[in-house]
């Protein structure tokens, strides 16, 4: 195999994100829910017989988002594939970068996944899944739940992940022209760091029952408020159209649930600022690139 083109590299936002703990080594212990969505990155590969590893990024120059790292996620990836396999391929990786930056929708991860499914079949080296998540968690957190395959109940640092199936449902996000910086966010004094343990059963009832209500909190979002104005902006006219708003991850990007086709209108055409950038989401049930491996999922 000489190319893949046209890998998808989705989005995904949390339905809820707790904080319910730190660790003597200063990680943080968590609660979520990662859902997946149809806002997608999408990478071009193909192999290179001098086994060097290059990437490309794809949008226009008059783009005003952040430029890509000179060493991003997808090209260390790429080296540790290449590296723990002993493959003496390279690859060349054309990224069309759709997904904000700085925003909690996990990009660079969702990328870094993709590269290493994408290269797994490129390459013909044929690992489990199982071998890919746990050369994933060395890349970042988020990365393994995006090879996982599915929709899933997150704890400890990222690392546990138990799938859950999720109602169908359409999803407005919000990214303000400002981004969030993470770090920040964990380092604040006055996060919550102590939210008690929730049960997953409950989360599930209570979205089977109601898909529309969004269930427990972003413990996050208190102290991005109030280090990124835009956010609080952002959930304001969310509330004003009638919507029931909450920040994903770090921010600084803002998700509710559009019910009908009324509120779907309606946020299309409101008057938004300049530099936003607005997105109707449909959940997914499943990664588009579950099949490619060959073990279960998860």
């Amino acid at each position: 195999m000489q190319r893949l083109l046209d890998v998808p590299a989705p989005a995904k936002i949390n339905l809820f994100l707790h904080v319910t703990g730190r660790r003597a080594d200063g990680y943080h212990e968590l609660q979520s829910v990662f859902r997946l969505v149809d806002w997608a990155d999408t990478l071009h590969l193909e192999t290179r017989r001098d086994g060097r590893l290059s990437r490309e990024d794809l949008r226009p120059a008059d783009d005003a988002s952040p430029p890509l790292p000179e060493d991003d996620l997808c090209l260390r990836a790429a080296r540790a594939l290449q590296a723990a396999s002993g493959c003496p391929l390279g690859a060349h990786i054309v990224l069309d970068k759709r997904i904000p930056q700085q925003a909690g929708l996990g990009g660079g991860s969702s990328d870094a996944a993709s590269t290493l499914m994408a290269l797994n079949r490129l390459w013909g080296l044929d690992w489990p899944r199982a071998a890919l998540i746990r050369l994933g968690a060395r890349l970042g957190a988020d990365v393994p739940f995006f090879l996982g395959g599915r929709n899933a109940w997150v704890e400890g640092i990222g690392d546990r992940l138990t799938p859950v199936d999720l109602p169908a449902a359409r999803y407005v996000i919000v990214k303000p022209a400002a981004g969030t910086a993470t770090a920040a966010i964990y380092q604040a004094a006055d996060l919550e760091r102590a939210t008690p343990l929730a049960i997953m059963q409950d989360f599930v009832a209570s979205v089977t029952a109601d898909p529309v209500r969004l269930w427990g909190r972003n413990d996050l979002q208190p102290v991005a408020m109030r280090l990124c104005p835009d956010v609080v902006t952002a959930l304001e006219r969310l509330t004003r159209l009638g919507l029931q708003p909450r920040m994903t991850g770090s921010g600084s990007a803002v998700f509710a649930v559009l019910p009908g086709q009324a509120e779907v209108a309606a946020v299309q055409t409101a008057d938004w600022p300049s530099g936003w950038q607005i997105r109707v989401c449909c959940g997914l049930p499943e990664h588009p690139l579950v099949g490619w491996q060959k073990d279960a999922i998860m």
